[in-house]
């Protein structure tokens, strides 16, 4: 015999629907050379490039120098505002492997062979600087520089977390 008093402690099921994704077109990663050094100067910490690129109609690189330092709201604004290519960039270089394979599916092969030299691939950081300009090669070394200093940040032992 059951009883039905009972049922009132059963969890009850509530279909909640989830949001439909919106659909966010990919804006261009096409910048002159020049706004890719100010950018490794902004990556390297330098206040006024950082702010100058905010200023200039260049958020979407002022936000991923933050998105760089692992900042999260900088980075779901690079995927809300049509970058996700860019922070699939930055997560690769982080060794992300979905955020690898992305890049490759999408074809975006400079961004993913300067992930993969920013993250210790000397094959990919040998590519990079026999194949690009000074200017990408500057840019993915500024990058290079804070990533490793934020794994010896995370592996250093005498650091209190």
């Amino acid at each position: 015999m059951r009883l039905k008093f009972l049922d009132w402690f059963k969890k009850k099921e509530v279909k909640e629907e989830a949001p439909k994704p919106q659909v966010v077109p990919m804006k261009a990663l096409d910048y002159p050379p020049k706004i890719l050094v100010a950018w490794a100067k902004a990556i390297e910490g330098n206040k006024d490039f950082l702010d100058w690129l905010k200023e200039n109609g260049y958020p979407e690189l002022n936000t991923a120098c933050a998105a760089i330092r692992l900042n999260e709201p900088a980075r779901q604004w690079l995927m809300n505002n049509g970058y996700p290519h860019l922070l699939a960039f930055i997560q690769a270089a982080e060794s992300n492997k979905k955020a690898k394979a992305w890049l490759e599916n999408n074809q975006f092969n400079l961004l993913l062979k300067m992930a993969l030299a920013i993250d210790g691939d000397k094959d990919a950081l040998e590519w990079v600087r026999e194949t690009q300009t000074i200017d990408i090669y500057l840019l993915m070394m500024a990058i290079k520089v804070v990533k490793d200093e934020i794994e010896d940040y995370n592996n250093d032992p005498h650091v209190f977390k």
